[in-house]
């Protein structure tokens, strides 16, 4: 029966993410941690930003762990053939690849991630999993984000979940601190061609990550996206919370364009039920 349960739980998290075809050998190994530097001259829009509208997929997508980042897909098939998987951590500082999570906040994160594995309670299950708002930065590792540039304005767009968010140029105040959104507050700036965005009001209702890493209402994300070329972006968010880290963190996920696909309808999980499924006891799945 314990085969049954983990066929299940996996087979729930096989629609957390899309693997994206065409990755290049050795893509998914980190870069030092210092920022993604580049000298690629793009073209300009008439309000001066660099032009670099149009559909993005991480180079290696998936959401289930930030220290070892797989697809759902993948990580069914290691569970079903007994594979252990090592991929390289996105965290790219501190440099072990590791969350430097306070003592109570690894054990609440590894809770978390017991909890997936034997959930009894709704809440126990995976938040993306559960049609829920990925957040930021979380919406950087999903797959096909289009990128639209309204004068003065920053639009980032997934039709995964219906998220967008729309990043000012203007330098207008963040909104006041009591106000929390699933994706935050944003205000951006261009240096070059790499787009800074500071994001704060975010309600931490999201997870960052199936195994259950998070932060709290309290974070301050800063966001890059370097465009190093014309068809490649480089992604790097640091996260400061003083009530969950030790200290701030980053993570870099790296991004290609992909002209030929096209931004694909989702209903998350219109007539699925695997998240009822996993919820049921061993002797309900029989």
């Amino acid at each position: 029966m314990k085969t049954m349960t983990a066929l299940g739980i996996s087979a729930a998290i096989l629609s957390l993410a899309v693997p994206v075809s065409g990755q290049r050998p050795g893509a998914a190994k980190n870069e030092p941690a210092a920022a993604a530097k580049t000298t690629w001259q793009p073209s300009h829009l008439p309000d001066g930003q660099p032009d670099v509208q149009g559909l993005w997929n991480p180079v290696s997508g998936g959401t289930f762990s930030l220290t070892n980042p797989m697809t759902g897909g993948a990580e069914f098939n290691a569970r079903i053939s007994g594979t252990t998987l090592h991929n390289p951590s996105r965290i790219v500082d501190p440099p072990d690849g590791q969350i430097p999570y306070q003592p109570w906040a690894a054990a609440k994160q590894k809770q978390q991630a017991y909890d997936f594995e034997h959930p009894t309670r709704p809440e126990h299950i995976d938040t993306q999993n559960r049609c829920l708002i990925p957040g930021v930065p979380r919406l950087f590792y999903l797959p096909r984000l289009r990128i639209i540039q309204p004068a003065g304005t920053v639009v980032i767009v997934s039709d995964d979940y219906h998220a967008y968010r729309v990043i000012p140029l203007d330098g207008r105040p963040h909104v006041g601190p009591n106000l929390k959104l699933w994706m935050g507050d944003a205000r951006g700036h261009w240096e070059g061609s790499t787009l800074v965005v500071d994001t704060t009001n975010l309600n931490a209702k999201f997870r960052l990550s199936v195994v259950g890493d998070f932060f709290s209402d309290k974070a301050h994300v800063v966001e890059r996206m370097t465009f190093v070329d014309a068809n490649a972006l480089t992604y790097e968010a640091t996260i400061d919370d003083p009530t969950v880290f030790t200290r701030p963190w980053t993570l870099r996920v790296a991004h290609k364009r992909v002209p030929d696909e096209e931004m694909w309808e989702w209903a998350c999980h219109e007539g699925e039920h695997s998240s009822e499924e996993m919820l049921l006891s061993d002797a309900e799945k029989k």
